[in-house]
């Protein structure tokens, strides 16, 4: 609920800048509001129009992109996961253990990623104690990958089909590893807060002198308010998208439950 909250506070801000500039056109005299004055303060507000539209569409644009590639890491860790566990099952009996490993690991990264979601079936440890605003950091979770690893450079391999099967696993497993702690760093919040704050005061100057200039009607109040709704609005959007793991936006756990659904179906 962060963003919600921070977008609603955008919208306080920039309605009571429009509140201030009304007052200051009731505390001002008429002598202050000629025709130049009117026309040079419509100047200076589509200057700062122009610069916020332009910095609210790069972060928008910079947000989404690095959600879709947030997305595209968690569909591509999704299918590590499942060639990891068809190497497993290729290998025969030896390497049961580290499969069923493999699946309680998948279906508690979904608990622990996605705990406001159904819970998927089967054995699996359920109360971790994790930082659930990074996806898949839990110690816990990096233990089980860690004992993963472990049993697969453990497996026997008698002859050369188990041996070349045993290098293709380690392969794999290096490459999950890299992934997971790609998802972790790249889970991080991108947006720059004081740059943030510095766009909200250009949008608060920008009402304030609206208010100033604008005739005081129930027309121009509504005008104001749908067009703070619309600037929060698109400041929500940015905040939810960088929290990708979260809110109204967030990356669905479909990907890892298909994974689930594949290591199930080869059992």
């Amino acid at each position: 609920m962060q963003p919600l909250v921070e977008s609603l506070l955008s919208l306080g801000l920039l309605c009571g800048s429009s509140v201030v500039g009304f007052w200051l056109r009731r505390a001002l005299s008429d002598r202050h509001f000629n025709r130049d004055t009117l026309d040079s303060m419509r100047l200076v507000i589509t200057m700062l129009v122009t610069f916020a539209a332009l910095v609210l569409g790069l972060l928008t644009a910079g947000v989404k992109a690095r959600f879709d590639n947030q997305s595209d890491v968690m569909r591509g860790y999704a299918v590590q996961l499942i060639e990891l566990n068809q190497r497993l099952r290729e290998f025969g009996p030896d390497a049961d253990a580290a499969r069923t490993l493999l699946r309680a690991y998948t279906a508690a990264a979904i608990v622990d990623t996605w705990p406001d979601e159904p819970m998927p079936p089967g054995r699996y440890p359920t109360n971790l104690a994790c930082d659930r605003s990074i996806p898949t950091e839990c110690r816990q979770l990096g233990d089980m990958l860690s004992d993963l690893a472990r049993m697969i450079d453990m497996l026997p391999s008698g002859d050369l089909f188990h041996e070349h099967v045993s290098a293709a696993l380690r392969s794999r497993m290096t490459n999950t590893l890299e992934t997971r702690w790609t998802l972790i760093e790249t889970a991080h919040s991108t947006v720059s807060w004081p740059f943030l704050g510095l766009l909200v005061f250009w949008l608060m100057l920008v009402f304030a002198m609206f208010g100033l200039s604008a005739p005081r009607n129930r027309v121009v109040y509504a005008t104001i308010l749908c067009c703070g709704l619309s600037v929060a609005s698109s400041l929500y959007i940015i905040l939810d998208f960088d929290t990708p793991y979260h809110g109204l936006l967030a990356l669905p756990s479909q990907p890892l439950r298909d994974a689930l659904q594949h290591m199930d179906a080869l059992n």
